[in-house]
């Protein structure tokens, strides 16, 4: 009997961290790329039960991971850096989608090619300024991907 004691209580253990996980990753993915590109993007859906700021992210595949925007300004789609992150209302989906808020995957180490997968670290900032680590493995789509299938559960 001594020797579950240790494997139930690291069981529990486990199962009380699942349940106070503050913030969900739903459905990512990273955009393929073609053998000399060297950016691509990851997307996905947030939600913080709390609300609070996704505030970076980084991946192994990558020299440079950045939160990015793109939005009309006039006539214009821009793309800019979000250095202070992207609030997280409390309850609420953010989506990550081509054409708005995603992360950015820059100098590319390596070509993203469909099927793969992407280990991607994203930090969560609480109200109450404690920082949250989400590890993710996020597959490839094609290059011509334009959104994450719709899951019904």
């Amino acid at each position: 009997m001594k020797t579950l004691c240790p494997t139930l209580a690291l069981i529990a253990l486990l199962g009380c961290s699942a349940a106070q996980a503050q913030t969900t990753v739903a459905d990512p993915w990273v955009r393929g790329t073609v053998a000399q590109q060297r950016a691509t993007g990851l997307f996905a859906q947030i939600t913080s039960a709390k609300g609070g700021r996704f505030v970076s992210a980084s991946s192994p595949v990558a020299g440079v991971v950045e939160i990015h925007e793109m939005a009309m300004h006039g006539n214009v789609m821009k793309m800019r850096a979000l250095p202070n992150g992207l609030e997280l209302p409390a309850g609420k989906a953010v989506d990550l989608k081509p054409g708005g808020y995603h992360v950015m995957l820059l100098d590319l180490k390596q070509q993203m090619k469909a099927g793969d997968t992407v280990p991607v670290t994203l930090v969560f900032e609480g109200a109450d300024k404690k920082r949250e680590t989400v590890e993710i493995q996020a597959p490839v789509r094609a290059l011509n991907a334009t959104a994450a299938p719709m899951h019904k559960h």
